[in-house]
């Protein structure tokens, strides 16, 4: 966003009733039902310091989760639920505003700080530090800006996890999304994700994971009131393809306030 403090409060759903294998296909008969509801607010600070045209920011954020995982498995029937804390996030951010484009760039690193035990995966901490370089822009093909064309990539650098001497391998994300102004203030569109390990876990071979990756798909709907420096925005994604992981739907609710 723009110069200013800035609040924003994700409130993220996520359904899911099938484990595929790394071919993509759901593993066998197995019954597997996972449901995740995260808070997660998020502070920005977005300086009046300028490098090269772009403003100079900082933003952190805090995840609040309770997650709900049942399947069956090789050692037996797991069902298991837990809320707590996730890895605090915190970067540093360089964004420029050009007549038709939006420019960002972005350093940050995921701190080990969330909850965490090495054999149950409804603890929402990771139990890893994980440094990430962040990329995006948007683009606004028409004059009025009532078209645009968004694109933000991420890149996972994975420390080694405590208590598993297992380092998890190197991720890649890229988000995107094609919109239109049907107001001044309410925006409506398409959205989508893919995500995929690139590379391999190194420590214990018996507990390395297959390189999965996802994609999905799905509309959007978002609105700004400038009068009162508030925005809301409502995302329904569609997995429709995951390998060497749950494959779900994810509901997103963004909340952002200028303070």
């Amino acid at each position: 966003p723009p110069p200013g403090f800035w609040v924003r409060d994700y409130n993220y759903f996520y359904f899911a009733n099938q484990i595929n294998d790394a071919n993509g296909n759901k593993i066998g008969a197995a019954d597997a039902e996972a449901f995740i509801y995260a808070n997660i607010p998020r502070l920005l600070w977005i300086t009046d310091t300028k490098v090269l045209g772009g403003y100079l920011g900082v933003d952190a954020l805090l995840p609040l989760a309770y997650t709900e995982l049942k399947a069956n498995t090789p050692n037996g029937p797991f069902n298991n639920q837990n809320f707590g804390t996730g890895d605090v996030f915190a970067e540093g951010t360089w964004s420029r505003h050009l007549k038709q484009w939006d420019i960002a760039l972005g350093a940050g690193v995921w701190a080990p700080t969330g909850d965490y035990e090495m054999n149950n995966p409804t603890h929402a901490g990771k139990g890893y530090w994980t440094e990430m370089l962040t990329a995006g822009a948007t683009w606004y093909p028409d004059q009025e800006k009532r078209w645009s064309l968004s694109v933000l990539n991420r890149y996972e650098f994975n420390q080694e996890q405590s208590d598993t001497d297992i380092t998890p391998g190197q991720a890649y994300t890229v988000e995107g999304g094609l919109s239109y102004g049907i107001t001044k203030t309410v925006d409506i569109g398409g959205i989508g994700y893919y995500q995929q390990q690139v590379t391999g876990d190194t420590g214990d071979a018996k507990k390395q994971r297959e390189h999965g990756r996802v994609a999905a798909a799905g509309p959007e709907i978002s609105a700004f009131f400038p009068s009162i420096m508030f925005g809301v925005s409502l995302r329904y994604a569609y997995e429709f393809m995951a390998e060497s992981r749950l494959q779900g739907n994810t509901i997103t609710l963004t909340l952002t306030k200028k303070l």
